[in-house]
């Protein structure tokens, strides 16, 4: 029984047992890691009853202490939500395991034959707010990537969490692998998360997964290397050149089938040589659907909108609302991107392929989409069966981060006898 109340000693242990859990994590063969992932999807399907009685605890603690719709809708389970975790965890299952993938290889006039291969990072924190979806994601592509991982999930998705990584651990169990290789810190107490962001001895990288506040703590705090994840201030840019079919079915799409993920879009740019004949049917259908239009003072002639303020540039509303402003061209719109963006995802709606370029060129956001919804911003969607997170820093991993994105890598040097005058 590990003892809850002296956290220092209760996270040493979780360390020591991961880091241990890795050196068998690293040598396990594909085809266990694919069975354990298999048999957790099992797991999950068959307690998904208990997981829902779990979710209704962690849904009216959410409701007590005062959650935003947005986080309520994160933090909810269902049928439909348990199949797709079972899915995703399916999808893990059957990709290319990417330990050992040979990089590079190439030979030297000194003699040496060199190769780049893939190896795992080794144990990863991942720390998490409110949606309990990301046990199993994380878990799964931990484990595929041949890395021990420490799952310290928020408070509100407690019991949810714990209901799902039970069955990763079943999973693990009946495939023979370490149980130690997916734990779940198990305490709300925030000075657990302290102690993960000091963990150098045992803990190699950390992935935050939250909301801003979560994540500039952990990238002040951390003493371990970090994978940001920051919010996703999501613009889209209806350019002159655009369809005003497309326009308006990824428009709508990108900012109201799910407000409360990083990729739903959040500001609206128009080039004002449409705002007639495109945007502002764009925004009545977005008004229509029930969406808040905080509009600038060139677009407030659209009747419905709201003034917007100087806040409203840069914010992640996770609701339906929605800034919009006119620009004069795709280079005013860079710079408002710029200027409010968050390196997340942004998007251009435009026929014209150099613009579309430009849009590219300049800007320098993780995910980059030309005539798509911005709710494509995720893992399963780019082919990677889940994420850990979207990734918005410069270094090793950015965007959606999969099992690839979780490994490192080993030069393998051989030579014949080979000596170096």
């Amino acid at each position: 029984m590990k003892d809850l109340d002296n956290i220092p000693a209760l996270m040493d242990e979780i360390g020591a047992r991961a880091k241990a859990a890795a050196r068998d994590l690293a040598v396990a063969p594909a085809e266990v890691k694919q069975q354990a992932l298999g048999l957790a999807a099992d797991a999950v399907w068959a307690a998904r009853a208990d997981i829902i009685a779990a979710n209704v605890q962690d849904l009216d603690f959410g409701r007590e202490k005062g959650l935003s719709d947005a986080m309520m809708d994160r933090l909810m389970l269902d049928e439909a939500r348990i199949k797709a975790i079972c899915d995703g965890l399916r999808a893990v299952a059957v990709q290319d395991d990417p330990v050992g993938e040979v990089m590079a290889e190439w030979d030297r006039p000194n003699g040496l034959h060199i190769k780049r291969v893939r190896t795992p990072l080794g144990v990863i924190g991942v720390i998490y707010e409110s949606r309990p979806n990301v046990t199993a994601d994380a878990g799964a592509l931990c484990l595929k990537s041949g890395n021990a991982v420490i799952l310290r999930g928020g408070s509100e998705s407690f019991h949810s969490s714990g209901a799902i990584h039970a069955c990763l651990v079943e999973g693990l169990k009946a495939a023979g692998l370490p149980e130690d290789a997916i734990q779940l810190v198990p305490t709300r107490d925030r000075a657990a998360v302290q102690a993960m962001l000091t963990m150098t001895d045992t803990i190699d990288v950390i992935v935050p997964r939250g909301g801003k506040g979560l994540v500039g703590l952990v990238q002040r705090e951390a003493r371990v290397p970090v994978f940001a994840h920051l919010e996703g201030i999501v613009h889209i840019y209806i350019d002159k050149h655009a369809d005003p079919e497309k326009a308006l079915k990824v428009v709508i799409n990108a900012k109201t089938r799910r407000t409360g993920i990083c990729g739903a879009a959040e500001c609206l740019l128009v080039h004002e040589d449409v705002v007639d004949s495109i945007g502002q049917g764009v925004m009545r259908a977005l008004m229509e659907k029930g969406v808040e239009l905080r509009a600038d003072a060139s677009l407030q002639n659209v009747e419905g909108t709201k003034p917007a303020s100087e806040e409203d540039w840069g914010f992640e509303f996770l609701a339906m609302i929605m800034a919009a402003k006119r620009v004069k061209n795709v280079d005013e719109a860079i710079d408002h991107i710029q200027k409010y963006g968050s390196n997340h995802t942004d998007c251009i709606i435009t026929e014209d392929d150099p613009t579309a370029e430009t849009f590219f060129a300049r800007l320098d956001s993780a995910i980059l989409m030309l005539n798509a919804s911005t709710q494509f911003a995720d893992g399963g969607e780019f082919g990677m069966g889940a994420e850990i997170g979207i990734a918005t820093g410069k270094m090793h991993a950015r965007g959606p981060v999969g099992a690839a994105q979780l490994t490192s890598f080993k030069y393998l040097v051989t030579g014949d006898g080979a000596t170096r005058a």
